[in-house]
């Protein structure tokens, strides 16, 4: 398998388990209703560990722009792979949230709250400030980012079955799977309060597209007046953590 091909599988894997357990614990009449901020949490974190331990040895498992923005901008990541790595993460996010709405249909047609149903796709502010909002996500991402550039090994040579040196690629997978899911487990229950910790732009930005595109039953707008904070304030917060690692 081909790195971006990896990319596109460990979003995809992400963002449909990941909305997924969004939709069991918020949707009417599943077998995971109510279950609170916990299991969306650890459901959370349990799926970014299934997403790295699928496609880590193959393209570090970078599954998240800000990631990969931020090893680029540490030196830890080639420039020139980062927009075939972006499109493939935001592809993947696409068609896991597709994926995510068909497979929970009969649930979102049986819910009478579109705010809910928006939940489902996209992240929200528990209380609407931009400021503090876009403060929220830089801070969680930087967090998120630094672990990595911090506990990352750096990159080996392997030996293909070809004799033809390869290298190991650095991101979440270098941390190992069980790890960074833990990882991210402590980022939602510690930072994630204000505003659902998106941490990652195709995490949020392509579910919110196809929350805009699908045929949700009895939907509200796709909040976009909301939408470039949790994409710019990843990006800003894997850019922070760049500049502390360079510093320390």
């Amino acid at each position: 398998m081909q790195p971006c091909m990896a990319e596109f599988l460990g979003t995809l894997i992400l963002v449909l388990m990941g909305n997924g357990v969004v939709a069991n614990v918020t949707l009417p009449g599943t077998k995971g209703h109510s279950g609170g901020w916990i299991v969306v949490t650890m459901g959370w974190g349990m799926t970014v560990f299934v997403a790295v331990w699928c496609v880590g040895p193959i393209s570090g498992a970078h599954i998240n722009p800000a990631v990969t923005v931020g090893l680029a901008a540490a030196d830890e990541f080639p420039w020139s792979d980062v927009p075939s790595y972006l499109a493939a993460q935001m592809i993947g996010a696409l068609v896991g949230a597709v994926l995510a709405f068909v497979f929970y249909r009969d649930h979102f047609a049986a819910c009478n709250d579109s705010d809910a149903k928006l939940s489902t796709f996209c992240t929200g502010p528990a209380i609407r400030r931009p400021s503090s909002n876009l403060l929220s996500e830089v801070i969680a991402t930087a967090v998120l980012v630094l672990a990595v550039l911090l506990v990352a090994e750096p990159a080996i040579e392997l030996e293909s079955a070809v004799e033809t040196p390869q290298q190991m690629k650095i991101g979440l997978g270098t941390l190992g799977a069980l790890p960074v899911g833990l990882l991210v487990f402590s980022i939602g229950l510690s930072l994630g309060g204000t505003t659902g910790f998106a941490i990652n732009p195709a995490r949020d930005l392509a579910p919110r597209i196809a929350h805009a595109l699908l045929p949700v039953p009895h939907k509200r707008d796709s909040d976009w007046a909301y939408a470039w904070i949790p994409v710019v304030g990843p990006i800003l917060g894997g850019l922070l953590a760049a500049v502390i690692f360079h510093c320390s």
